[in-house]
Order: C-alpha cells, then structure tokens, then sequence
C-alpha cells in the first residue's frame, strides 16, 4: 500500500498510491456483464474524466464530488499510452499480465484551487466532464485537505486500479 502525500513547496498534492478498495460501480458491472456474456456492446468511453470525492461513492451510489473554487474533472483519453498495461506500471503495450491491475500513465494534474473542495476521500472514473456515470471508484489511502492555492495532482503510476483480486 502506498501513501498520498501533500507537498506545500508548490502547494503540490502528488498521489503515490491508494488502498486497494477500488472497486467497479453496479453500472460499470452491469456493462462487463453484457459485453462478455450477452452479446452487447460496452460502450466504453473514448475519453474518461478523473473526479475528486469527498464522500466515497459506493456500487450504487454517487457520493459527494469535489466542488468550487475552480474544480473540474480532468479528462483523460482511453488508450495504451494513457493507461498502463496489466504486465507492469508505464507499459503501452495490449495487457498480457496476470495480476489484473492498470494506472495512470503519465501525471493527471486537476485546475489550481481557488476556494476549499474539502477533504479528498476517493477518486473516480466517469464517463462525462459533469454529471454522468461512475465507472471506477477507489478511497484514498491518506486523505488531503485541498484548500486555495492548491493544485491537486496523481504522479504517474499513482491511481491503480485491479480488475481481479
């Protein structure tokens, strides 16, 4: 288990890990479900938007998104560039590794702060820039406080997330 830290220098939140409780939604296990065992196209998202959670959403519910003072989702694209495969963090090959679990490839920094979002307890994947579907979820393993003149960021490899267990 790695730990998340705040670094003050720059006012810096670098995320070097999270507990291991990322979990899919009901709505991201129904997709799979479909997909694999009936014949449906998943509909995966072309892009993904990181959000913020200062109450942890669970299987079948939203919690509660960061929000004010400049928060914004940051949008990711899908793809082996962006996220790494199963066989080791910074891989853009297909997947070809036992364990199940991808990250983030590259540093996912969100917009400087101007006012409080509150105590960062999760992180999540979704479908859209607002509103949307929750696909993945994980709780933070410290949480920080992100206040103005912060500017909260996921170093490279620092949000896994595991398909098996």
């Amino acid at each position: 288990m790695k730990m998340l830290r705040i670094l003050f220098a720059s006012v810096l939140l670098l995320a070097s890990g999270f507990a291991q409780s990322a979990a899919l939604t009901d709505f991201a296990e129904n997709k799979v479900v479909d997909a694999l065992i009936r014949a449906q196209a998943i509909g995966t998202p072309v892009t993904w938007y990181v959000a913020l959670y200062t109450t942890c959403p669970t299987d079948s519910t939203a919690g509660t998104e960061a929000s004010g003072g400049s928060y914004a989702r940051v949008a990711v694209t899908a793809g082996l560039t962006q996220w790494a495969g199963t066989q080791s963090a910074g891989s853009t090959i297909a997947s070809s590794g036992t364990n199940g679990t991808t990250s983030n490839n590259a540093t996912i920094t969100f917009p400087t702060a101007t006012g409080t979002w509150g105590t960062i307890n999760c992180w999540g994947l979704t479908d859209a820039s607002t509103a949307g579907n929750i696909w993945v979820y994980a709780a933070v393993t410290v949480p920080p406080t992100i206040t103005s003149g912060a500017t909260a960021s996921f170093a490279a490899a620092a949000m896994t997330f595991q398909i098996d267990n």
